[in-house]
């Protein structure tokens, strides 16, 4: 947490909160989050007007015109605005004090979230090197690249959704869902996967992210967007989090498996392997 739909929601409270205000200073309590140097980050965004926050994948972009902030929430970051005084706590690590007296604050229980700065002409060979797929949509995410990707590869089909190159903002929770839908076994090789089953993943992946975007996200566990509420995606998962409960097309119990290190929750009758 937080997936695609996650920070897409995230995304669009900040567009709301923070676009067209300038920032103070940065104040930053963890340096090691800062990818390129600490020093040179504050001193870049320093009376610098936030002119939007975009999305590629599950990284969110402030763009200050000439640069672009990157930030990756990882598992438990998220934002925080505060119109005046910024109560104490210990998982506050990133703070930008804007020139309204508002300050937008990162948390991050686990602290593994990451912000890098880059100019907006080297934003695309940024995203190139992370080898970041498309964005899940019918525009962006094309059947037929897709399908040669998984017929070309031995990988497992769950760890293969999961690592961003073939399309960009799954997770644990929405790879479950798709697998589910798709009637596909998490851990069938990419290049046993039949031509139907195939499409049946790429039509499943935009329906099921595209829902998720409009609930607001899941609210599993830590998640809340930017404005503290929660999202509504969790009371539409089928298989994630239901260990032991009916599925809905056969009324087999769901299962949940290790696969590639990550807890997978299935119907072992739907999903024959």
């Amino acid at each position: 947490m937080p997936e695609l739909p996650e920070v897409e929601t995230v995304r669009r409270g900040l567009e709301k909160l923070v676009v067209g205000k300038r920032i103070a200073t940065v104040r930053i309590a963890v340096p090691k989050m800062i990818k390129t140097g600490a020093d040179r980050f504050s001193l870049a965004l320093a009376d610098q007007e936030i002119y939007g926050v975009g999305r590629r994948g599950k990284y969110l972009l402030f763009d200050f015109d000439q640069r672009v902030m990157i930030s990756h929430l990882r598992m438990e970051g998220k934002y925080l605005l505060f119109p005046k005084t910024v109560p104490h706590n210990k998982h506050f690590h990133v703070f930008f004090d804007l020139k309204d007296g508002s300050t937008l604050v990162y948390q991050d229980v686990r602290k593994f979230g990451t912000f890098d700065l880059v100019s907006k002409s080297q934003l695309d060979v940024f995203f190139s090197q992370k080898k970041l797929g498309p964005e899940p949509t019918q525009k962006d995410f094309k059947l037929a690249p897709f399908e040669r990707a998984l017929q070309c590869s031995q990988k497992t089909i769950k760890p293969y959704l999961l690592d961003q190159t073939l399309v960009a903002g799954l997770g644990n929770i929405y790879v479950d869902e798709v697998l589910w839908a798709a009637k596909v076994h998490p851990e069938c090789r990419s290049s046993d996967l039949s031509k139907a089953q195939i499409k049946r993943l790429h039509d499943e992946t935009i329906r099921i992210l595209q829902l998720a975007i409009v609930k607001g996200g899941s609210t599993v566990r830590t998640y809340h967007n930017v404005l503290g509420a929660d999202g509504t995606m969790q009371h539409y998962l089928i298989v994630y989090g239901q260990t032991g409960k009916p599925c809905p097309r056969c009324g087999t119990p769901i299962q949940k498996i290790k696969v590639g290190g990550r807890g997978t929750h299935f119907c072992p009758k739907c999903q024959k392997r």
